[in-house]
């Protein structure tokens, strides 16, 4: 399994205790470090995803997993780290997201139905939804469940 941009490594945590491989990768992967002491289950992998090379390669996981974070030219490399059945579970903010707080930048906002063109032809799609998220409405988030034949 793959954390991309995993953050304090909750999906980590998840993934793991279900006795899934993960690899953690984050620019800044000091909370996840400390999950991988003395479990060769957690490749940790620190990088620049927006100033340096895919630190992955041509690797392929059985599950990817992308929340809370849009860095638009890594969408191809994502979508290709889906291994042949596995799935990608990818969650962000889109576009509406400005009237309820950050971020507002559309750069870091999913247009309609931007993941569903990411998978376009290459992965099968499960679920999608993009809209208000909550009761009430806190955020407006793009969320795409997909698998790959």
């Amino acid at each position: 399994m793959l954390d991309l941009a995993c953050g304090s490594g909750r999906h980590v945590r998840w993934f793991r205790h279900r006795g899934h491989p993960v690899c953690a990768v984050d620019r800044d992967v000091a909370a996840v470090r400390e999950l991988a002491a003395g479990d060769a289950g957690i490749e940790v992998l620190a990088a620049d995803l927006e100033g340096a090379d895919w630190p992955l390669g041509d690797r392929t996981f059985a599950a990817v997993v992308v929340t809370n974070y849009l860095w638009r030219p890594l969408l191809p490399r994502i979508v290709a780290a889906v291994a042949t059945s596995g799935v990608l579970l990818y969650e962000t903010f889109a576009v509406g997201n400005e009237q309820y707080g950050r971020p507002r930048n559309p750069e870091f906002l999913l247009r309609e139905e931007e993941l569903l063109a990411a998978v376009h032809g290459q992965l099968e799609v499960i679920a999608y939804q993009h809209g208000p998220d909550g009761e009430p409405a806190t955020a407006v988030r793009q969320r795409i469940a997909a698998r790959r034949s």
